[in-house]
């Protein structure tokens, strides 16, 4: 998804055969995007990947409970605290949904016990608290704190999380992407692009290994199925391709100043279907001498705003801290809180940290989400 990669043992053209020192075929597993017609990644494996039985399947997260129906509201939702425990395939609360994503917390305190396929999105993650390992067949991919991971459909992978307190924003989207306006026509990122291709860190190939696990979970239309393989999964004797996961921390992002205020859409970091995903990083604000670095009451007739915040001062709210995730939903004005708009004049910087989803479909609440609501935030705008 962002450039192409070879790493490892491949034959000279795609298609043909490899073979190990002892003339054993190497079987060629390919991974595509949009049918054949986008982005893949050829993978050589020492056993036939594909060579799967059905077995029970014993790990999962639960399908979103919908909250019962409720006015039109701005909701805040503490989400700094709480969480299921267990691997990060069970631990896992969905809190937010609509037709095109999902949005949640995952927080683990173990490892995956089995090897795992979202055969239903792309997820993102972005690491609030901890960090560890995402391993995959095509090797390993460190992430920490302040990262964002992106990971590919389909990808079979387990998380290997750090010793500690694990809490991860997390995102089911469909056609994860980096937006258009911020590659050429050669597929680079441009050099105004916020981000260039060195802050992207690619996961790192590993010679094949066995970790003794045999079971895959796959999930599908919102169900999860069991596989089984007799041999270990993690057999890739080499690869090539634009498809594998990679970690960016959000301190990387480029952000940008104007005379006066500028619209979200510059913050723009991830595109998916329906959805856009920004990065607010300290930064210096409008160099205008009368300008308004606080942003105006606006009311998005079109999305449903999502904040998630992370730290720092947040100039345009109060009552909100770290682990806050604020929603605005489409059709009710919103703003800054009381004398946060004309106190924010003379300012000449900010250091907040937030991530913010831009949604083009209703966000609707989760069960879960009602249970760390703060029910007097719609009111603290008066």
């Amino acid at each position: 998804m962002l450039d192409r990669v070879i790493a490892g043992e491949v034959p000279p053209k795609h298609h043909l055969a490899l073979r190990g020192p002892d003339g054993a075929l190497r079987t060629e597993q390919a991974f595509t995007r949009a049918g054949f017609d986008g982005a893949y990644t050829l993978s050589y494996h020492l056993g036939r990947p594909h060579a799967t039985r059905a077995a029970e399947a014993r790990h999962g997260w639960p399908a979103p409970v919908a909250a019962p129906p409720r006015r039109l509201a701005r909701r805040h939702y503490r989400a700094g605290t709480g969480g299921a425990s267990g691997p990060a395939v069970d631990a896992r609360t969905p809190l937010l949904w609509n037709e095109d994503l999902q949005v949640g917390l995952v927080t683990p305190t173990e490892a995956d016990p089995v090897y795992f396929q979202n055969g239903d999105a792309d997820e993102l993650f972005f690491v609030f608290e901890g960090g560890g390992v995402l391993r995959t067949a095509l090797g390993d991919l460190r992430f920490g704190v302040d990262d964002y991971v992106l990971l590919p459909r389909g990808l079979l992978h387990r998380f290997l999380p750090d010793p500690g307190t694990q809490r991860w924003l997390w995102l089911e989207v469909q056609h994860l992407r980096l937006p258009a306006q911020w590659r050429n026509e050669a597929g680079q990122l441009r050099m105004d692009a916020p981000y260039c291709h060195r802050d992207f860190r690619r996961v790192a190939w590993q010679p094949p290994r066995d970790e003794g696990l045999r079971e895959i979970v796959v999930k599908k239309g919102g169900a999860f199925h069991g596989l089984r393989l007799d041999h270990s999964p993690l057999d890739v004797v080499g690869w090539d391709g634009a498809v594998y996961p990679v970690a960016f921390p959000i301190l990387a992002f480029q952000p940008r100043a104007g005379l006066v205020h500028l619209p979200p859409t510059w913050h723009g970091t991830f595109a998916a279907r329906g959805a856009l995903v920004c990065s607010f990083v300290p930064r210096v604000v409008d160099f205008h001498p009368d300008a308004i670095p606080c942003p105006y009451p606006h009311a998005s007739v079109d999305v449903d705003e999502l904040l998630f915040y992370v730290r720092g001062q947040f100039t345009s709210r109060r009552g909100v801290g770290p682990g806050s995730i604020s929603h605005h939903p489409a059709g009710v004005l919103h703003g800054p809180h009381p004398g946060a708009y004309e106190g924010s004049i003379g300012a000449r910087s900010t250091d907040e940290l937030a991530v913010m989803l831009d949604c083009e479909r209703p966000l609707k609440a989760s069960a879960a989400a009602l249970g760390i609501e703060d029910a007097a935030y719609d009111d603290s705008f008066v």
